[in-house]
């Protein structure tokens, strides 16, 4: 398997998507819907289901296989995306694993990884399932905003375990192939800290600011103000309540040790401010634009490394979650004549602080 070529235009050939060429989307909203409609874009056979007939229904219009059973949907397949609310996922794993084959590899789209990572040892599928977390979204949900480019180039991070190096190589080739993905693999553990505060804790404070503007006396007046800032600083709120109640539960712990963290800066602003303080001021918001501009004008530097496909996975597994932790990311996997290769990269950047 290689993801080193590409057919014209872009598409892979689906025998080298890491031989994944028979695939299903289980949950065919904003992400799951997104997912299925690349998967078809590219070629690769792909059904999709969903528990709402109408979301179903949504997806056979948009000329996609659309089963009226998990179990139909599911059979026979190579991979399957698991893209439901965080608290069903254990459960639609087991009933999944229950109906493909042992090579079938499993993944999921959950924004939080800790859970499903438990279950998939627990249930004995650590060997095949790979937890996944495209870094990607909109401010509308469902079915019908879901578009086949809304994943392209995204940061994909996945949670390979010391059983499931296989699975995470021919899925790493499938994601770069036909989503052009950066793969960031990481342990799941690392994600969730990471994601308290990329994703998670900006969830909080959108949701926070959106909710403090509904209760205000002047909400309509501040409404007919709102620029950039306000949109932008609120985006993210008009999601489903719900997913983002899920989300922040699902990751309990490290959310509230970054908002205490960030209550931490918030009183330091405060206090700056109350006691008329320009140079502190200045200094804390210095803080967040080096963030903004490292964020923007990040470059990285680009290396390969070799191991033995079949010898012991140590060195392998440790390597890969080193790279994440590092905020480096793959753009591609080779696995030939016994060896595989990774072409992975660091950011060149130096670390703040």
């Amino acid at each position: 398997m290689s993801t080193w070529t590409r057919w014209p235009g872009g598409s892979p050939r689906p025998d080298v998507a890491g031989g994944l060429a028979r695939a299903a989307v289980v949950g065919t909203g904003l992400i799951g819907g997104s997912v299925l409609l690349r998967l078809h874009a590219a070629g690769l056979d792909v059904a999709g289901w969903d528990p709402d007939p109408a979301a179903r229904r949504q997806v056979r219009d948009r000329r996609v296989d659309a089963p009226d059973t998990l179990e139909e949907a599911v059979t026979g397949r190579d991979v399957v995306f698991l893209c439901g609310p965080l608290p069903t996922l254990p459960a639609t794993l087991a009933r999944v694993a229950a109906v493909t084959d042992d090579d079938c590899v499993l993944t999921d789209v959950g924004s939080v990884k800790a859970e499903v990572s438990t279950a998939a040892t627990v249930q004995g599928l650590g060997h095949r399932v790979v937890p996944g977390h495209p870094m990607a979204g909109a401010d509308r949900a469902g079915a019908g905003a879901a578009g086949p480019d809304l994943l392209d180039g995204a940061a994909w991070v996945l949670c390979p375990g010391p059983a499931g190096l296989g699975a995470f190589r021919r899925l790493a080739v499938l994601l770069v192939d036909v989503f052009h993905a950066r793969v960031v693999p990481m342990s799941a553990p690392e994600h969730d800290g990471a994601a308290a505060l990329a994703s998670h804790v900006p969830h909080v404070l959108a949701g926070a600011l959106a909710g403090t503007v509904h209760r205000s006396a002047l909400r309509d007046a501040v409404l007919t103000l709102a620029a950039g800032s306000f949109s932008d600083g609120t985006r993210v709120a008009g999601g489903p309540p719900e997913r983002t109640a899920n989300m922040l539960l699902g990751n309990r712990d490290r959310v509230l040790a970054e908002l205490d963290a960030l209550g931490a800066f918030l009183s330091e602003l405060t206090e700056a401010l109350r006691g008329g303080d320009a140079g502190a001021l200045a200094d804390r918001f210095a803080e967040g634009r080096d963030v903004r501009a490292t964020l923007r004008a990040r470059t990285f530097s680009t290396h390969r490394r070799e191991f033995p496909a079949a010898a012991d996975h140590a060195g392998e597994l440790a390597y890969l979650r080193e790279l994440g932790a590092a905020g480096g990311h793959l753009s591609g996997v080779r696995e030939t004549a016994g060896a595989v290769t990774y072409m992975g990269h660091l950011p060149a950047t130096p670390p703040l602080g």
